[in-house]
């Protein structure tokens, strides 16, 4: 059992400096941290690897969480105000959001409502259940208002798994592909998830990576994923990517 788990490495050890462009750390907005003391709590967690740079992406998802630019910003103001109290200057934050393509997407992002990970990417996600009916068409407004689609984690949508030629034809449409971390080990998601993000890793279909982390239990889980050496060399240089993309 010890030579087993010598094989294989602690994914936190490969994450210092990483800007994570994905996570739930703004407080009392989405599912993820419900006050400023837990976002601080999960910032600290983060420093222990060395992860201390940040782009905060609450849900913007149409009746469960009707989020905009001014309820994101006011969230990311009063954890700005809680990090400088406790003098947690080494930390840097900003904040975008996580879309879900639904009903009400096309009306935000023409409205200018939409929050890039930067000037030129937009993180969007799909429900778990079924694509969204009109994906496509999102895909082309994005990319019509010169924006890059990073979808998040499509290791996890598992109507695809059996259809693996979807995520080469999503690819060969421009649209980019965040990894969760978490995918990397079983405990999260289960083996069906990890499995199809290493299969996707080795076909070097991933552009970032990101935490999705929302509380301290998946935050432990994280610092407890040990992968294999052939999987780490093919995470590096997405983990490079993603710092020189959105540092």
């Amino acid at each position: 059992m010890v030579e087993f788990f010598l094989k294989k490495k602690y994914l936190v050890d490969y994450l210092h400096g990483l800007v994570d462009i994905h996570n739930h750390i703004l407080p009392g907005i989405d599912d993820g941290a419900k006050t400023v003391e837990e976002s601080m709590e999960l910032i600290r967690g983060f420093s222990e690897f060395g992860v201390t740079h940040f782009i905060c992406t609450p849900h913007i998802m149409h009746h469960h969480y009707d989020n905009n630019p001014k309820t994101i910003k006011n969230a990311y103001e009063t954890l700005q105000k809680g990090l400088k109290r406790k003098k947690m200057n080494a930390v840097s934050i900003q904040y975008a959001a996580e879309h879900m393509i639904d009903d009400n997407f096309e009306n935000i992002l023409e409205q200018k409502q939409v929050l890039g990970l930067s000037d030129h990417h937009l993180l969007i996600e799909m429900s778990y259940l079924q694509p969204a009916f009109n994906f496509d068409l999102a895909v082309d407004r994005i990319k019509g208002n010169n924006l890059f689609p990073v979808l998040a984690h499509p290791e996890r949508y598992m109507y695809f798994h059996h259809k693996y030629g979807t995520y080469a034809r999503m690819k060969a449409e421009g649209i980019q592909f965040q990894l969760n971390l978490l995918s990397l080990g079983q405990e999260s998601y289960g083996t069906e998830v990890q499995k199809m993000a290493e299969r996707l890793l080795r076909d070097q279909m991933i552009d970032y990576v990101g935490s999705d982390v929302h509380n301290m239990r998946q935050l432990e889980r994280l610092k407890e994923i040990r992968i294999k050496n052939s999987t780490l060399q093919r995470l590096l240089p997405v983990i490079q990517r993603t710092l020189e993309t959105f540092y």
